[in-house]
């Protein structure tokens, strides 16, 4: 047991510290790109942006993290023979790997239910307020069994948009209702359109029809009908796609809610529902990096080519990744059932993993 809790300790301490070091770095990175990005925002301001944009980034590359903190434990054990030790006083290779593999699901558990739902409010967070500093508005969206609803801002006012159905993308809406509101706040315009696209910073309405809601007017009276109409917008398909496309801006814990939310709304939640299987594998995942990089390393250090070792541990790490986010695109693309895109990466990961550490420890 003492044993055990030595490897284990070891290995979260250098899991951490290697964490730090890219906190720190991609802190760095993206605190120059926010500077660069605008010019009439404080340097609070952009360092708030930094700080808020930083566990997303994290959260991606936490399964690199975890190959390189098993290589580097792993080496130090060689290099200092404790792992000859080990093996001398009848202990395994495998029975010194145990405990780093417990700590890394355990971590990845922890990753999943404290970290996702952080990456989820963090990642929205920033996505709002650099609309507010670019645009001086910041936009919402929400889904509900009633449809999908808008709202952006502008020097013209703010507007309320609801839709019965859209596309996948959020950038086309059937069934459309607008309320425009006037800068002081008030009603200005109501518009129903059976299908609104946006298209290079405008609303483009098919078969519109326009009431003015100005005090003492008859709406009816006043109302126009327009085969096209513009109306100008401050949202992008990239921020409507933050919002609506990307379900990492879901916390798992509200997911499988948003998942039924999106169903009786008419719209597809395979992308969310493949989201969701992934984060339930990704324990599972991290285990087998965390196996990789020992497969490679656990050998002495006086058999040579350790240098070669920890490349051939990275680059199969990194396949392995891609492999796993191919699968992703082809659980979204319905080109694979989302449990199958989802868990057999990490579960096929796992055991050529345990095919290799065995490998290695036989020979």
């Amino acid at each position: 047991m003492t044993l055990h809790l030595y490897f284990a300790r070891r290995f979260l301490l250098l899991f951490l510290g290697i964490l730090t070091v890219f906190a720190l770095f991609q802190g760095l990175l993206d605190l120059i790109e926010e500077v660069g990005r605008y010019d009439n925002v404080g340097f609070g301001q952009v360092l708030h942006l930094v700080l808020l944009k930083l566990p997303e980034g994290l959260y991606e590359i936490v399964p690199l993290v975890m190959i390189l903190a098993t290589i580097a434990m792993f080496l130090g054990l060689a290099r200092s023979s404790e792992l000859v030790v080990t093996r001398a006083a009848g202990r395994s290779g495998l029975v010194a790997l145990a405990s780093p593999a417990l700590v890394s699901f355990l971590l990845g558990l922890l990753v999943v239910a404290v970290m996702n739902p952080i990456v989820a409010a963090t990642s929205k967070h920033y996505v709002d307020l650099r609309e507010a500093y670019q645009t001086g508005n910041a936009a919402a969206l929400s889904i509900g069994p009633e449809g999908l609803w808008l709202r952006q801002g502008g020097p013209e006012g703010q507007a309320v948009i609801h839709a019965a159905r859209t596309n996948p993308e959020a950038t086309r809406l059937f069934d459309v209702s607008i309320v425009a509101y006037a800068p002081a706040g008030g009603p200005r315009t109501r518009i129903l359109a059976e299908e609104a696209e946006l298209q290079g910073g405008e609303w483009i309405l098919t078969n519109a029809k326009a009431w003015p809601l100005a005090a003492g007017l008859n709406p009816e009276l006043g109302a126009q009908e327009h085969e096209t109409l513009a109306i100008s917008s401050t949202l992008t398909q990239e921020s409507i796609r933050d919002r609506f496309g990307k379900p990492s801006a879901v916390a798992i814990w509200d997911l499988p809610a948003f998942i039924a939310d999106l169903d009786d709304s008419g719209f597809s939640a395979r992308r969310h529902i493949v989201w969701l299987n992934m984060e339930m594998a990704r324990p599972l995942f991290l285990v087998a990096m965390t196996l990789i990089g020992a497969a490679f390393t656990m050998r002495p250090t006086r058999l040579g080519r350790t240098g070669l070792a920890v490349l051939s541990a990275v680059l199969l790490g990194f396949g392995l990744y891609y492999v796993r986010n191919f699968a992703q695109i082809m659980g979204e693309n319905g080109q694979l059932a989302p449990q199958i895109a989802a868990w057999v990466p990490p579960v096929a990961s796992v055991l050529l993993a345990l095919g290799l550490v065995l490998h290695m420890e036989d020979g």
